[in-house]
């Protein structure tokens, strides 16, 4: 690898680190946006608003993949991907600086979801240019290698938002950390930024866009003929139903929800959950680019189809290997105590609520809200109509009334612990003191579980940059290559976490969410397998890549 190829991966690279810094930014400090931004609503509001504010950027970004995307192929590469990382880190730097709630009113909400919106924009635009850029640099037969190296740069923005925050909050102290320290992580991005413009004004454009450029066989309209002509929207189509829907659900499984079911489902405090998958990322990244080589060998399909089927077929396994290695004492209540919530039908709603906004006031959903925030497997029974609630712990009953929701909690709460289900502080609750506490048995067994999970992330991701280029001709690349991404990965993916706890919630099954990773990863794998080709051997300077 030459010098000049070194600093097209390293500058191409900087923006995907900005997406992880950010996430994480924002994952770790949404209780304290939260209550700077949203702090006219109660507390648990704030948290779900500071969530939904999130969600937006999410959302967003296939329509930044249209707008940037056909920039990109029109206008260039470099170009767009400099004006992308400046979107992106100017909104990041700005939330930094953003009056509160309590010092512009409803102004600053407003203002933050609008920066994510930009932000969310950017990213749609930065992701499709990276791999392109890199892709159209690589050597033939090196492009897998070559753009996986992008991919690893979720443990950099990882480790940079954890030591920041870290670092932050020591020097500041918890009550400063959380007026106004918070604010310190956001402004940091600012030399980021800098840094990434600095570096990528030195890029030439990408030989393949320069070549179609000079040769006049570039796309007038990239959105019309990228989607509007059938032949290429089925093949923008089949990438995302027979490759990334798979891939981002199988990605946002191994990372995202193993880190919210560690702490939403088994307890596990927020330090130890994080040090955990933190150790599972640093261990893993590097088969990244062990996948994208051996795609250069033996395919991008063969490794990203048997990503999606193996992890479909062995998610609710692991997950249990967690439950029963990280919360043992929640494992052996979940197989050893039954509980039901009886009820009349008529009592008992839908508790499917993804966005958190849905207010229960039934004495039955009440009840089976609590149990499934209590992690809790349940199932329902029909009672006779007017036949007040119940809990039906093993063998004993305990009344269960919406008037008096907070003594029937602690009279559940107390059943359940009786019964088996763990006490708060539980000693048989995996904890890590410091990060080193990796060499006793219980957090090595975790981190060997969610290892399994990261190395599945890394078959999908490793090789898909390589693949979506190859997909597509040069002059509609961009375009075509970074709305299936973002629908995706945003969409699909992003969305993952809310969805599969509600499923949770309504079903009284802790590992009941997994059907959603599983079904799309199947779903994947038998439509990638059907219709999808191989492309590790195409010549992306060739203008018809067609199938």
């Amino acid at each position: 690898m030459t010098a000049e190829e070194k600093k097209v991966i390293f500058a191409s690279s900087l923006g995907t680190v900005f997406e992880w810094y950010d996430f994480y930014l924002y994952g770790s400090l949404a209780a304290i946006i939260g209550a700077q931004f949203f702090s006219q609503f109660p507390p648990a509001t704030r948290d779900i608003f500071a969530l939904l504010a999130f969600a937006a950027g999410f959302l967003v970004r296939p329509f930044g993949a249209l707008v940037f995307g056909r920039v990109g192929d029109l206008v260039g590469r470099k170009y767009t991907f400099l004006v992308t990382i400046a979107i992106m880190g100017l909104s990041t730097f700005i939330v930094g600086l953003l009056p509160n709630a309590n010092t512009i009113g409803i102004a600053a909400p407003i203002i933050l979801i609008t920066l994510r919106l930009l932000q969310g924009l950017a990213l749609g635009g930065e992701y499709g240019g990276a791999a392109t850029y890199v892709a159209e640099h690589a050597p033939q037969g090196r492009r897998g290698f070559y753009t996986s190296w992008i991919q690893t740069t979720a443990t950099l923005g990882l480790f940079m938002s954890l030591l920041v925050i870290l670092f932050t909050r020591t020097i500041t102290g918890e009550k400063d950390f959380a007026d106004w320290g918070w604010r310190i992580p956001f402004l940091v991005s600012l030399f980021l930024l800098l840094i990434s413009i600095w570096i990528r004004l030195q890029l030439n454009e990408s030989p393949a866009f320069q070549k179609m450029k000079e040769e006049g066989t570039g796309s007038k309209a990239p959105l019309t003929e990228s989607f509007g002509k059938w032949g290429n929207a089925k093949i923008a189509l089949l990438a995302l139903l027979g490759m990334v829907a798979g891939q981002g659900v199988v990605w946002y499984t191994g990372q995202f929800y193993a880190l919210f079911f560690l702490q939403s489902i088994l307890k596990v405090d927020g330090y130890t959950a994080n040090l955990l998958i933190a150790w599972s990322l640093l261990l893993g990244t590097g088969f990244f680019i062990v996948f994208g080589w051996l795609s250069d060998k033996i395919g991008r399909k063969p490794i990203i189809m048997a990503g999606c089927l193996i992890a479909a077929l062995s998610f609710f396994s692991l997950f249990r290997m967690l439950t029963e290695v990280g919360n043992p004492t929640l494992a052996k209540a979940i197989e050893n105590v039954k509980v039901a919530v009886v009820a009349s039908p008529s009592d008992c709603g839908d508790l499917f609520n993804p966005v958190g906004t849905r207010v229960f006031t039934s004495s039955c959903d009440l009840a089976r809200a609590y149990l499934s925030q209590s992690s809790v497997k349940y199932t329902t029974e029909s009672a006779p109509a007017g036949q007040p609630t119940k809990v039906r712990v093993g063998s004993t009953d305990v009344p269960f009334d919406a008037a008096k929701a907070v003594d029937s909690r602690a009279a559940v709460l107390a059943a359940l612990q009786t019964a088996g289900y763990p006490k708060a502080g539980d000693p048989g609750i995996v904890k890590m003191s410091h990060p080193f506490d990796i060499f006793r048995a219980q957090p090595a067994a975790i981190i060997g579980i969610l290892l399994v999970l990261v190395i599945f992330v890394t078959m999908v991701y490793g090789p898909i940059a390589a693949a979506l280029v190859e997909l597509f001709p040069t002059r509609i690349r961009y375009t075509s290559m970074s709305l299936p991404y973002h629908i995706g990965n945003g969409w699909f993916g992003g969305l993952l976490p809310a969805t599969a706890f509600a499923i949770v919630a309504s079903t009284g099954d802790i590992y009941a969410g997994l059907w959603y990773p599983v079904g799309f990863a199947l779903m994947t794998f038998v439509i990638g397998m059907l219709f999808l080709p191989e492309t590790k051997d195409r010549d992306i300077y060739a203008e018809d890549t067609k199938m």
